[in-house]
């Protein structure tokens, strides 16, 4: 990990556990703290990153998009909380940031846009610590035609274009937890699942439900799994249990599986993509699950309807998106330990 320099400053920062402390000297609160935490250096390189993401993008005709931060419309997501904005439409609706630039994206496919891509603002409530940021930039794409091998080979070429570390290797849900867990994640039940976690010496939190499975396997991933994904080289990781599908496709396997991949590397996620879902009454049925999951975690429920649906309804083309946290990836591409060495201005200097 580097040292602050160029003038800028985190000895203030209330950095979280991980980050790089910077000066050891410390300054008083006042003059410190409108700094930026990323020295000029790394900055610069997060610009020029960028600028390759583009010229990734352009070189194979991809158009660069802009859609709404601000929107009546919302991933319905159990875990994902957005902020709402203070104020309405005038026709009452409640608005809010988005998470993903996802469905206005998705709209523009079905008005006939075939290869597009986003370097958008997005925002995500309590999401804080070093691979986290509430407002963080996102790289998302799409292109219509392609399926889930075809978007695996695009995320990899891009990985390869920014971190330099040779193309991603594939590795399916199932073999990743056979290997690293030991058993079948797609037939193990959550007895099984509990049995794993004892016998991995993982310590499950107070809050995860005896009867949730996807949170047995989401814990057991975060502690057994992915440590060990992307250490030599990133890997793609692909096929994902179907109640894990969000807004990927299902496709009917023996067991299904989601046609979704994620991108590791170095143990960290950086990608999520899905060969997309196009069926509306589908994304009925799980926007419907996904409000009764948050109202009994305690949650605000959000709004099911949706433009995006309208969209699907009128025809979403057969298409591949992914997203991928920028910050992330320049925090790996810069050898930083934080995301905030690689920001500017996070979210306790905002």
């Amino acid at each position: 990990m580097g040292m602050m320099q160029d003038g800028c400053d985190t000895s203030n920062s209330r950095s979280p556990a991980g980050c790089a402390r910077g000066q050891t000297r410390r300054r008083p609160p006042a003059l410190t703290s409108f700094r930026p935490t990323a020295s000029w250096d790394r900055l610069r390189g997060r610009a020029e990153l960028l600028r390759r993401v583009r010229a990734f993008f352009d070189g194979r005709r991809f158009l660069e998009v802009e859609t709404p931060i601000v929107s009546s419309d919302t991933v319905v997501d159990r875990h994902l909380d957005p902020f709402s904005v203070v104020g309405h439409r005038e026709d009452g609706r409640a608005l809010w940031l988005q998470t993903s630039p996802e469905f206005g994206m998705k709209r523009l496919l079905a008005a006939g846009a075939e290869a597009i891509y986003q370097v958008a603002r997005v925002f995500r409530q309590g999401e804080r610590g070093p691979l986290h940021n509430p407002e963080f930039t996102m790289v998302e794409w799409y292109r219509s035609g392609h399926g889930m091998d075809e978007g695996i080979a695009l995320l990899s070429d891009l990985a390869e274009e920014l971190l330099g570390r040779g193309p991603a290797g594939r590795m399916s849900y199932r073999e990743a937890f056979e290997r690293h867990v030991g058993l079948d994640p797609h037939t193990a039940d959550v007895r099984d699942l509990a049995a794993a976690v004892d016998r991995l010496d993982v310590v499950a939190p107070a809050s995860l439900g005896e009867d949730d499975r996807d949170g047995w396997l989401d814990l057991l991933l975060a502690e057994r799994v992915q440590p060990h994904l992307g250490v030599d080289r990133p890997v793609v990781v692909y096929d994902y249990p179907p109640s894990q599908a969000a807004l990927a496709r299902v496709r009917d396997d023996d067991p299904p599986v989601a046609e979704r991949f994620e991108l590791f590397a170095s143990g960290i996620e950086l990608a999520n993509g899905y060969h997309e879902l196009l069926d509306p009454a589908v994304l009925r049925e799980r926007n419907a699950r996904n409000n009764a999951l948050r109202r009994a975690d305690g949650k605000r429920p959000l709004p099911e309807e949706s433009r995006l649906l309208a969209a699907m309804e009128a025809g979403l083309p057969d298409a591949t998106g992914v997203a991928l946290g920028f910050d992330r990836l320049v925090m790996l591409a810069l050898g930083a330990s934080c995301v905030d060495e690689v920001m500017a201005f996070p979210f306790d200097r905002a």
